[in-house]
């Protein structure tokens, strides 16, 4: 009970502090701003009586904190700073400013928590988790096969196959990266992608137009294409699946051929190609039909 309201009575000094500080602020401020265009004829005689008003405004705040700070009870032990008492022994220069940096290293630390918190809630209630395990479950699962360490032969040879199956998307495979396969989709003359693979993991995806330069990083100077990125980013994660890997960079490349009528086709949900706020054509294709809809439109 005593910490309370030691607690509550500390609070009440700060906030006296607070608002004797901004008193004192606001002399300042009046007395560096001088006469105004407000004050009129008798200018200086308002201006006096307007700065007199301020300096008893300080005056009262000062008396409420000194009464504040009276009523506070006194320690009766030293507070146990830790071991950052021994900073007030420090006689180097450079390091008598360590107590400040530790207070906002502190400051910042705790607002990393805050933050993370946040964080923590939002993405638990993400959907788009690349797992099939239930961290609730207490049930002891079978063994997975990796998806990371998968020879390049067969990762090839999955590529390889799904390029035979269509005759209007070109795709080759490099590896600048050791082994891991870094794929290059040209689909017709329409758009240009790159999917970096470990293993058989899609890990990113970038689309840009045919006649831009084609890199991981850079995203593309048309907003049409960085509206299919970003789609392109959410069907990576729809279509992961740590059992059938194959399947889902299969099921990946089939949505994405679906975008070779992405100038052409027209939204399946407003009837227009060109949607009437944004003015881009259907960005997004569905995952399970491959139908065109705006982003506006797909709801």
């Amino acid at each position: 009970m005593n910490q309370t309201i030691n607690v509550e009575q500390l609070n009440s000094a700060l906030t006296s502090l607070r608002t004797l500080r901004s008193s004192v602020s606001h002399v300042f401020e009046t007395l560096s701003n001088g006469l105004r265009a407000d004050h009129g004829e008798d200018g200086k005689d308002k201006f006096l009586m307007e700065l007199q008003e301020l300096l008893n405004n300080v005056n009262i705040n000062l008396r409420e904190l000194d009464q504040t700070v009276n009523s506070l009870p006194i320690p009766t032990a030293p507070f146990n700073l830790g071991t950052t008492t021994y900073l007030s022994q420090e006689t180097t220069q450079d390091r008598q400013a360590l107590y400040t940096q530790l207070v906002n290293s502190y400051k910042w630390t705790d607002k990393i928590h805050e933050y993370s918190s946040f964080a923590h809630t939002l993405l638990s209630q993400n959907s788009l988790k690349r797992s099939y395990i239930n961290s609730g479950s207490t049930k002891r699962r079978g063994k997975m096969q990796s998806n990371h360490n998968v020879a390049p032969v067969q990762v090839d040879n999955v590529i390889n196959n799904i390029d035979r199956s269509y005759s209007d998307m070109k795709i080759t495979i490099s590896r600048p990266f050791a082994s891991n396969a870094v794929v290059q989709i040209n689909l017709s003359h329409v758009l240009k992608a790159v999917v970096a693979f470990k293993g058989l993991l899609m890990e990113w995806v970038m689309v840009k137009g045919y006649g831009e330069t084609l890199d991981l990083w850079t995203e593309s100077r048309h907003h049409v294409f960085r509206k299919v990125t970003e789609n392109a980013h959410a069907a990576m994660l729809h279509f992961y699946s740590p059992t059938l890997p194959e399947l889902a960079v299969r099921s990946f490349m089939t949505w994405l051929h679906s975008y070779v009528n992405l100038f052409s086709e027209h939204c399946k949900r407003c009837g227009c190609h060109l949607h009437h706020t944004s003015l881009l054509p259907p960005a997004w294709r569905d995952f399970r039909t491959l139908e065109p809809f705006h982003d506006e439109c797909k709801q």
